[in-house]
């Protein structure tokens, strides 16, 4: 169905935003550490009334295999590891990680690493289209771990010169590392950073939206790791 309508919903740690093709101005409502999956749902389509869709693109900040939650999210409630969320929301339903879909959105060709900057550090690498997602902010870094000096709680409690230092230098060691060919750097941290690492490109919070309705794309999906499960 190359005409079909989407409904692309970015969940985050503080609002939950959604667009639908056709539609020119996003929609949102809070979020916050002790939304469930169905209050997001409920949401969701609450906010949606008066648009039509077909289907739904969901990126939810935890990883998601198979288009399945397997871990509970850090920064929202509980309940996302089994739910159904295209059951829930009564239409065919994509779920992916939220630094998936605001890569896809970003990706223009080559081998791109995709950085999220916020409650955590998102991460997510597309290689001839192909996507991985990834957790890279979970590996360690000088006591701790690298999202635990580039996240939102790391700025506000080091200050923003010693956040800024730590983004250039995590940057720095992932590019070394994982040779892509660009870096986009997105997510609602990269606000904060007047100058970028070089190397690197500014992404914007609206390529989830570009990123949810290219995944009902042919040449999105399915994908390992995007849609169904290789």
């Amino acid at each position: 169905m190359p005409d079909q309508k989407v409904l692309a919903v970015d969940v985050g740690g503080s609002h939950v935003k959604l667009l639908a093709t056709g539609e020119e101005e996003p929609r949102r409502f809070d979020s916050g550490p002790k939304l469930t999956p169905q209050q997001m749902v409920d949401g969701v389509l609450q906010a949606a009334v008066g648009w039509s869709w077909d289907v739904a693109s969901v990126g939810v900040p935890t990883p998601v295999r198979g288009g399945k939650v397997i871990a509970e999210p850090i920064n929202l409630g509980d309940g996302w590891v089994g739910f159904d969320f295209e059951r829930a929301l009564g239409k065919p339903t994509k779920v992916v990680n939220d630094a998936v879909i605001q890569a896809i959105g970003s990706y223009d060709g080559g081998r791109m690493l995709f950085l999220g900057l916020g409650t955590g550090l998102g991460s997510a690498l597309i290689v001839a289209g192909v996507v991985e997602p990834l957790e890279l902010g979970h590996l360690p870094y000088r006591k701790k771990t690298f999202e635990d000096y580039v996240s939102e709680r790391a700025l506000e409690r080091r200050g923003k010169k010693k956040w800024k230092e730590a983004v250039f230098d995590v940057v720095a060691r992932l590019q070394a590392a994982l040779e892509p060919d660009s870096v986009v750097i997105g997510g609602g941290g990269v606000k904060n950073l007047d100058e970028l690492p070089p190397g690197t490109r500014r992404g914007d919070n609206e390529n989830a939206f570009t990123g949810g309705f290219r995944l009902w794309e042919p040449e999105w999906s399915p994908q390992p790791g995007v849609g169904e499960p290789s």
